[in-house]
């Protein structure tokens, strides 16, 4: 136990004085810990708390307004479980938006609902003619504290502003209970301690059974990148602590001749790696939790719910902060074990044992590979985990990429080798020290390419996933336009002609006001009902309304008629449509009896009556890269040719108009918009969404591959460089150029960065087919067509030029002319 003291307090004083060296690990486990805290709390924050709904009860039954045994199921539960807070619920759109609000029934001061309300001023209703109004709603009505609402018939005072702390997006109206004589929904809070939700009733959850719902939550997620994220630090770790070894040869070869051990030898590169650790580990606790307090508000407006100081997934923190110290720790096992091997002559004298030649098989990473692929097929069989099967498949098989990345980088170093001996002297100097030097080099290339697989993956899931146009994704308009919806006219026979007038009206004065340059009326076939494009195949069944390619919609986009297919019966602007069999257009109304046909894949689909003959079955559709893109957008249209087919050509009925402008619309034009549909009352108004598009996705994993391959690089060439600088020196004394010197770093970090560039690619398209391949949901192997290559070709050519042009610029400064280790 002395010694075990007296070697700890050596290593400790040894990382006071050399933490310079090991500053790139050190903050590479800080930045790690900071950033798990911060995005695990925000990630686990993000979404509603576990009680969001429930308030104090630790059970909740929902029940329809319209149920007419409602109050004698209140009664029973209250029967058998004692306290009840009943909570009414209508749902109302909002005036001149598609938004909606709930007018609430409930008791401020209930028994379990309290948590749900929070009084911002004023005070609650206390009368059947008072109302409180939550502030979002309260903003959009234009209502303050001493107005009266008119809503209903009725006319209400309000009387304050609340909220719902457990969901600050909740727009609702508060009135006194027994205020809706018709609710669309009634929830009933009580406790029912020990009994499961279904022995009570199946309209009956809790807070566990609602988290249940969701097999991957987000501390799983933040835990399974957290576990990630260490394994890259500890594989870059291994050649830090090496070269601090070597540096150290000299002074643990002392400690070893006046009658040290080798496992205390061993545990002074251990215990430095310990203290590397918890070093990172208490600095990125500090910066993460900070970082935490400084964003907690932020993150309350875009999460829309209040949250604690001390809401932290503390499972997830304190996981990063064992995995942070055990990271280091094994990390420096290695270097510790190769140490205590060299001989103590060899030590003192500062010149390691030559590298032994280890002759490393591909066969195991090939194995894992091969484990890899079985695994995510099996997963991707089950249409990627959806329901109870495949997800463990799904884990398990990224797991096992990992291994196979890092086994098979050694033998991809010794095989560039080989494949370099007739390379310039320079660039054969470094492919040479890759493979002798494996230890560091290989684990280096190991991380960099599990950094470039994450890219691969990432990026060719994102661009086949919005390329998927049966399932279409992505905002819903282009930042320059808005679609305007009617709100008026009878279900079962559409507007009058006077409310389209008015509409018209309404939707050409919005246009007005945001100096719009096309406003487009947005056709569907028929008053009670449209046209749809379905497709009954394999993979994802699909229904979809189209609307009526009118001359104006066609001339607006500037689709001219020589450029319409005279057999074409849709045009879209979606890319591969033409190319889906199994397509159909039918008319259908929306009343009426339910019909039942059989698809092409000889599933049964519901829907209501259509016109004789079936529609029009693998209609001749036609690509048209003039329409709009966006997912609401009129980005499918039935021409002129397949209406005449159904005969329809007096059944238009107008649905709404997409309003167009020449920039992109600002804040301040679309809340013009909305206060002006809300004076009309009879449109409403849709703006673009936030949903981001495949080309950011693809852009941002492409750029975070490349960072990560790059600081990885750059330590790793640092540190082998290093290890060789008595090779350089050699060079530099009999003569070698500032050139030779700049050659040969740069070769090593190009080199470096080529293989990671293939070897991570190679894994991600392994998983990626694996997954792929019998996943008809998501369009099996063909949907490898639609591959971002030039994202790829940045990821492959990008990052050994970016590397090997930066340990250019950084290399060539002359060493000391001395062949030998300086004296410390």
């Amino acid at each position: 136990m002395a010694a075990r003291r007296a070697v700890s307090r050596w290593a400790w004083r040894l990382f006071r004085r050399e933490w310079r060296q090991q500053l790139l690990v050190l903050a590479l486990v800080t930045v790690a810990v900071s950033t798990t805290i911060l995005g695990s709390a925000v990630a686990t924050n993000n979404p509603p708390p576990a009680n969001s709904g429930f308030g104090t009860a630790q059970d909740a039954a929902t029940f329809s307004g319209a149920d007419p045994h409602l109050s004698a199921q209140i009664a029973s539960l209250h029967h058998r479980f004692g306290r009840v807070d009943v909570i009414a619920d209508e749902t109302l759109r909002i005036p001149g938006s598609a938004g909606t609000y709930e007018l609430r029934a409930q008791e401020p001061h209930g028994a379990f609902g309290q948590p749900m309300l929070d009084l911002l001023s004023g005070r609650y209703p206390v009368a059947a003619s008072e109302v409180a109004l939550s502030p979002v709603l309260a903003s959009q009505l234009g209502l303050s504290t001493g107005q009266v609402w008119h809503q209903g018939g009725k006319a209400r005072t309000v009387v304050g502003i609340v909220q719902n702390p457990q969901s600050l997006l909740d727009e609702f109206a508060l009135v006194r209970p027994g205020q809706l004589p018709t609710p669309s929904q009634v929830t009933v809070l009580f406790d029912a301690p020990g009994l499961p939700p279904g022995t009570i009733g199946p309209n009956v959850s809790t807070p566990a059974s609602v988290a249940n719902n969701n097999s991957l939550n987000p501390e799983t997620i933040s835990l399974a990148v957290l576990t990630l994220g260490m394994i890259l630090i500890a594989l870059v770790a291994v050649g830090g602590f090496t070269v601090l070894a070597q540096r150290r040869l000299r002074s643990l070869g002392m400690l070893a001749s006046i009658g040290a051990t080798d496992r205390n030898v061993g545990q002074v590169v251990r215990a430095n790696g310990l203290v590397v650790g918890i070093a990172g580990a208490v600095l990125g606790s500090v910066l993460g939790f900070a970082a935490w307090l400084l964003y907690r508000p932020s993150l309350e407006q875009s999460a829309h719910h209040l949250i604690g100081a001390w809401a932290l997934p503390w499972p997830v923190v304190t996981a990063a902060i064992v995995l942070a110290i055990v990271a280091t720790y094994l990390a420096a096992a290695r270097p510790a074990r190769s140490v205590t091997k060299i001989p103590i002559v060899a030590a003192l004298s500062g010149r390691p044992a030559p590298p032994r030649q280890i002759h490393r098989s591909a066969a195991p990473g090939i194995v894992f590979l091969v484990i890899a692929f079985l695994l995510l097929g099996y997963s991707g069989g089950t249409n990627g985990g959806a329901g109870s099967g495949g997800s463990l498949e799904l884990v398990l098989g990224l797991v096992a990429l990992i291994p196979a990345v890092i086994l098979l980088a050694p033998f991809c170093l010794t095989l560039l080798a080989r494949l370099g001996r007739r390379a310039p002297v320079a660039i054969r100097l470094a492919l040479r020290d890759l493979a002798r030097y494996r230890a560091r080099s290989g684990s280096a290339l190991a991380a960099a390419s599990i950094g470039v697989m994450i890219a691969v993956i990432v990026a060719v899931l994102a661009q086949s996933r919005y390329a998927d146009i049966l399932d279409p994704a992505g905002p819903n308009l282009a930042p320059n336009q808005l679609l305007v919806w009617t709100n008026l006219g009878n279900p079962s026979t559409g507007p009058t002609t006077s409310q389209v007038a008015a509409m018209t009206k309404s939707a050409d004065s919005i246009a007005a006001g945001i100096g719009a340059q096309y406003v487009i009326p947005l056709e569907m076939t028929g008053a009670d009902g449209s046209a749809n494009l379905e497709h009954n195949g394999s993979g994802r069944p699909w229904t979809g309304s189209v609307y009526v390619a009118t001359p104006q919609l066609l001339k607006d986009f500037g689709i001219t008629p020589s450029q319409i297919n005279p057999k074409a019966d849709v045009l879209t602007s979606l890319p591969g449509l033409s190319g889906i069999s199994n397509m159909s257009v039918q008319w259908c109304s929306e009343f009426g009896t339910v019909k039942t046909t059989t698809g092409g894949s000889g599933s049964t689909i519901s829907s209501s009556p259509c016109l004789a003959g079936g529609g029009i079955h693998n209609p001749v559709i036609q690509e048209i890269g003039a329409l709009p893109s966006g997912v609401h957008a009129p980005n499918t249209v039935i021409t002129e040719y397949a209406i005449k087919k159904f005969g329809l050509e007096n059944e238009f009925s107008v649905q709404g108009w997409l309003i167009q402008t020449a920039q992109p619309l600002t804040a301040a034009q679309v809340h013009d918009a909305q206060s002006a549909a809300a004076a009309a009352g009879n449109v409403s108004i849709e703006s673009r969404n936030d949903e981001p598009t495949s080309a950011e996705l693809v852009n941002w994993a492409t750029a975070a591959g490349i960072a990560i391959a790059l600081c990885i690089l750059a330590m790793s060439v640092g540190l082998i460089r290093s290890e060789t600088a008595s090779d350089l020196r050699t060079l530099a004394a009999t003569g070698a150029s500032s050139l030779t010197r700049r050659t040969i770093t740069a070769a090593t970090a190009g080199a470096l960065g080529l293989l990671g560039g293939v070897l991570g690619t190679f894994a991600g398209y392994v998983g990626v087919i694996g997954w792929l391949r019998d996943n008809s949901l998501n369009g099996g192997i063909s949907a490898l067509g639609n591959v971002p290559v030039s994202n790829l070709l940045v990821l492959l050519i990008g990052t050994p030029i970016a590397a090997a042009a930066i340990a250019w610029l950084l290399a060539g400064r002359e060493p000391a002319a001395m062949a030998h280790q300086p004296i410390e």
